[in-house]
């Protein structure tokens, strides 16, 4: 039990930090209520007109790039942390590193598909 007091400490400071920086925000900020800042905001629109509209390509497009990245830092920073260790198909180092090249290949083709579509292009 008591290898679990650090992780109960990390759990208690974030918990606290979290309410902290916001109620630190509520109280030091300066508040002046405007009739634009009281309206709902969302995905960059303004909330009038029908809830069915369309919206351009290029916003999902940006979402499926900011997961690509996302997704690639996630699995990238544990894999090299862990990468001496690894023993992966019987060949050691090299079989992690073809584990990785498969993983990047994945990515490289999602991230050519949303180049494809146009979505880094802003005009």
């Amino acid at each position: 039990m008591q290898s679990y007091v650090p992780l109960l400490m990390l759990f208690v400071f974030v918990v606290a930090n979290g309410v902290l920086m916001i109620a630190a925000s509520h109280i030091l900020s300066p508040t002046r209520r405007t009739e634009p800042k009281d309206q709902p905001y969302e995905s960059g629109m303004p909330p009038i007109g029908s809830a069915h509209q369309r919206f351009d390509i290029k916003y999902y497009l940006v979402t499926v790039i900011f997961i690509v990245f996302d997704i690639e830092v996630v699995f990238m920073m544990p894999w090299a942390v862990a990468f001496r260790q690894l023993d992966l198909f019987g060949l050691g180092a090299l079989g992690g590193l073809i584990e990785m090249g498969v993983f990047v290949v994945i990515l490289a083709v999602g991230y050519v598909y949303v180049l494809k579509r146009g979505a880094l292009e802003w005009t």
